[in-house]
């Protein structure tokens, strides 16, 4: 079975969209765009474990199906609220796009033009700590303090 990490794109069995992200759906082009990012993320994994050989084949089929059917609900929800697929590629300016362009990225396999999703990808697959402290605060109070120490990987600590 072969996997490509490919962004959201319409489907022929979906009518096509005409209007730009809809002014009504609110926060869920945001949200789209997240669930979409998280999903090439994790379909960049698998293809990466299944380059390693580190997925028996139900495993891979069992991926595969998993990340179509989120695919399609992403899809499904771009449809209901009018929303065009291709806009869930953000242009962050400098920074490049948010997704690859279709095709253009395969796991393990560095691109002339990175994406986040991308650099992203490379991070989990070697591991990253941040470790940080943020204090919140109004009127020169500081009211809220959090300590944070986070492990980014993909791999098993």
């Amino acid at each position: 079975m072969t996997m490509v990490c490919n962004p959201v794109e319409s489907s022929p069995d979906l009518p096509p969209i005409t209007s730009k992200a809809n002014s009504q759906a609110g926060l869920v082009p945001l949200l789209l765009t997240v669930v979409e990012l998280v999903r090439q993320l994790m379909e960049a994994q698998v293809i990466r474990r299944m380059d390693q050989g580190c997925l028996s084949e139900s495993e891979l089929e069992q991926a595969a199906e998993s990340l179509k059917k989120l695919e399609e609900q992403v899809l499904n929800l771009c449809q209901i609220f009018e929303i065009d697929p291709t806009d869930l590629n953000v242009h962050l300016g400098d920074v490049g796009t948010l997704l690859p362009s279709p095709g253009s990225y395969y796991p393990g396999e560095p691109g002339t033009q990175p994406s986040v999703l991308e650099l992203l990808d490379r991070l989990l697959n070697t591991g990253i700590v941040v470790d940080g402290e943020i204090d919140l605060g109004l009127a020169q109070l500081n009211l809220i303090h959090a300590k944070l120490r986070l492990v980014l990987t993909a791999k098993p600590l």
